[in-house]
C-alpha cells in the first residue's frame, strides 16, 4: 500500500543521511501516492458531472418559445441595433457567400423561427378566398410535374385521348388504341413582401405583431388571389381566365355592356360540366349584386326570382344561383368585362408551395441611414387550372368545363 504524504516526510525528517538506493524507494512511493491521490480526484469529478446531467430537466433543453411575433421581431432588432444577442434566434452562417444572404446579419438577416413563418402562411390562406378552394400541394423541390389525360372531346373514339372499345363480332380484327397523355409542369415562383420598421415602433412590440402578421397575411392572400383569376403564367401562377380550359357563355345580342341577365346565368350553367356542378361556386364583382337582386325568369303575367339570398334579404350576406354560393371578390374586372361572373369549380385548379411556408428574414443595413429595420416575407408558389382546353360533349355539339365565364358585352 503506498504510504500518505504525512508518513513520507516522517521518514525523510527521521533520516538524515539516506542513501541512493533509499531515497529512490521513497521516490517511488512518492510517485505512488501522487498516482492514487490523482485517480481519486479524477473518479470524484467525474461522479459529480454524471449527477449534474441527471439532474437537467428534458424541458430545459428545449428552445424557448416566444411569446408573439412581436416579441420575435424586436429581439431581432436588438441584435442588429445593439450587438444584444439572443439564445432563441436562430444564426446561420454562410461563409461562401458572394452577395446579400438571409444567414449572417451584417449581409441578409436572422432567420425567423418555423413556428411563425407556419402560422403567417396559415393567416394567409384564410384571408384568401379562391386559395381555399383550390386543390393546394406541398412540395419539397422547386418544380412539380404530374401526368394527366388530354382529353378535349367524349365522341367516341375520342374519350381519354383517342381510347377505343368496340362490341367484335365472331372472328372480327381486333383494333388497338391507347390513351394520350400530357403534363403538367410546375414551376414556383418567387412572391416577395418587404417591410420597413423604425425604431420606434421596434419599441412596441404589439403594434410589430399586429401590423406584420395582419397586414401581410392580407395582402399574400389577395395576390394569391389575384393571380389565380387573373394570372398570366409568366412569373407567377396561370389563372383560370388566361388557361385554355375557359369557356365563355356569349352575351345576348345588343345586351348592355354593365349588366348581367338571366340568360347569361342559365347559359353558363348549361356549360358547367355536370360533374363538377355540386362543387362550383359563382365568384363575382360586388357590383354584380345589385343586377342579381333584380334578375328574374318571366312566367305568366309574372316572374320567378332567379337570384335567391339565404333566408331571404334580411338574414344572409350571399344568396345562391341554381342553388349554389355566390361568393363576390375584389378580384374580379369591372362589370361588362369577361370575369365579372364566373362560375367554377376551384378543386379543379392546383396550387403548389414550398413546404415549410413562408421564409422570413431582416436586415438593418439596407435602410441604415433611416433608422429602420427591414423585415423580407418569401413565399414560393404556383398554380395552373388541371384542364387544358374545354371537352366537347358526346353528342359533338357542346363543350364544356369546370371554368365558366360570362364573354365581354359590347
Amino acid at each position: 500500500m503506498a504510504m500518505t504524504k504525512e508518513e513520507l516526510i516522517s521518514v525523510i525528517k527521521s533520516n538524515t543521511e539516506l542513501s541512493d538506493e533509499k531515497l529512490g524507494q521513497i521516490a517511488e512511493k512518492i510517485k505512488g501516492s501522487m498516482m492514487e491521490e490523482f485517480n481519486e480526484k479524477l473518479e470524484q469529478l467525474t461522479k459529480a458531472q454524471e449527477n449534474k446531467m441527471q439532474k437537467v430537466d428534458p424541458e430545459v433543453k428545449e428552445e424557448p418559445k416566444w411569446k408573439s411575433f412581436g416579441e420575435q421581431l424586436q429581439a431581432v432588432a436588438r441584435v442588429e441595433t445593439r450587438g444584444i444577442k439572443d439564445t432563441r434566434l436562430i444564426y446561420e452562417v454562410y461563409e461562401k457567400q458572394l452577395g446579400m444572404n438571409e444567414g449572417v446579419g451584417a449581409q441578409g438577416g436572422f432567420l425567423v423561427a418555423p413556428e411563425f413563418s407556419k402560422q403567417l402562411l396559415m393567416q394567409t390562406y384564410e384571408t384568401g378566398i379562391l386559395t381555399k378552394d383550390c386543390w393546394r400541394v406541398p412540395i419539397a423541390s422547386n418544380r412539380l410535374v404530374i401526368n394527366a389525360i388530354n382529353e378535349v372531346s367524349r365522341v367516341t373514339g375520342a374519350r381519354f385521348g383517342s381510347l377505343l372499345t368496340y362490341w367484335l363480332c365472331e372472328a372480327g380484327t381486333k383494333l388497338p388504341s391507347h390513351p394520350t397523355l400530357r403534363q403538367l409542369d410546375l414551376k414556383l415562383n418567387k412572391h416577395i413582401g418587404l417591410y420597413y420598421a423604425t425604431d420606434e415602433l421596434l419599441e412596441d412590440t404589439n403594434a410589430l405583431e399586429a401590423i406584420v402578421s395582419k397586414m401581410f397575411a392580407d395582402e399574400f392572400g389577395w395576390r394569391i388571389d389575384d393571380s389565380i383569376l387573373n394570372g398570366t403564367g409568366v412569373g407567377m401562377p396561370l389563372g383560370i381566365l388566361a388557361g385554355g380550359g375557359l369557356v365563355l357563355q356569349a352575351a345576348e345580342p345588343l345586351q348592355p355592356i354593365t349588366t348581367i341577365v338571366a340568360e347569361n346565368v342559365q347559359g353558363m350553367w348549361n356549360l358547367m360540366s355536370a360533374k363538377y356542378r355540386t362543387n362550383a361556386k359563382w365568384y363575382i364583382n360586388q357590383d354584380a349584386e345589385p343586377q342579381l337582386m333584380r334578375m328574374f325568369v318571366p312566367a305568366g303575367l309574372g316572374g320567378l326570382p332567379v337570384y335567391l339570398p339565404a333566408g331571404g334579404f334580411v338574414n344572409a350576406p350571399n344568396g345562391t344561383l341554381f342553388g349554389r354560393p355566390i361568393q363576390p371578390i375584389e378580384q374580379s374586372p369591372a362589370l361588362g368585362a369577361v370575369g365579372d361572373i364566373v362560375f367554377a369549380d376551384m378543386s379543379q385548379y392546383i396550387l403548389v408551395e414550398k413546404a415549410g411556408g413562408i421564409q422570413a428574414a431582416s436586415s438593418i443595413h439596407v435602410a441604415f441611414l433611416t433608422d429602420q429595420q427591414v423585415f423580407r416575407f418569401v413565399l414560393r408558389i404556383d398554380g395552373q387550372p388541371i384542364w387544358n382546353s374545354g371537352i366537347l360533349a358526346a353528342d359533338g355539339i357542346t363543350t364544356r368545363s369546370p371554368y365558366v365565364a360570362l364573354a365581354g358585352r359590347p
